[in-house]
């Protein structure tokens, strides 16, 4: 004979098992979706200081500003199953000391309902631009690239970078200011 509690127990046990199969075909029905959109970036000023480093013994290090405009329109991002988009713009590059350096530079969280045609204009670092040493001096290379991670209702949270990078060119002088 079946007491309430089984019964409430079977009831609950079961509603656990159709939610689980509706979040699993929530998941299923966005998983293999193209998440990469075009991505364009333009930097329209450069420039690089050296400062003392005050993280470790009284030397001086690179400190790189970067003013920087992004279009892109993430439109086809948004569908039923994502929540938000967690933007940043990263530079990568290497230097004699190191073989692969990442600094993020300027981040964004665009939530479901904002705009998602992104169009700015004169941004600059949100972040400091440092180099353990002077690696950012006279380098070439430094290829700045928008990615995001996009933050599902229900599956995994993907990595995108966006189809489109800009490699800039850092100058060989520092800017001198006075200090006071």
């Amino acid at each position: 004979m079946n007491t309430v509690l089984s019964r409430a127990n079977s009831l609950f046990a079961f509603s656990l098992s159709v939610m689980a199969a509706l979040t699993f075909g929530c998941f299923i029905t966005t998983a293999f979706k193209e998440r990469s959109v075009p991505v364009r970036i333009a930097v329209s000023r450069v420039t690089l200081k050296n400062v003392e480093d005050f993280t470790g013994p009284r030397e001086r290090s690179d400190l790189g500003f970067v003013t920087f405009d992004i279009t892109a329109d993430l439109q086809s991002i948004f569908d039923w199953n994502v929540k938000q988009l967690f933007l940043y713009l990263s530079a990568e590059y290497s230097t004699k000391n190191n073989a692969l350096n990442q600094v993020v530079l300027w981040d964004k969280i665009m939530l479901r309902g904002d705009n998602p045609r992104l169009s700015l204009k004169d941004m600059k670092s949100k972040y400091f631009f440092f180099d353990d040493g002077n690696g950012l001096k006279g380098n070439r290379n430094i290829t700045l690239t928008l990615s995001w991670n996009v933050v599902p209702n229900a599956g995994i949270l993907p990595l995108v970078t966006g189809s489109g990078h800009v490699s800039v060119p850092f100058p060989d002088t520092y800017e001198t200011t006075k200090s006071y």
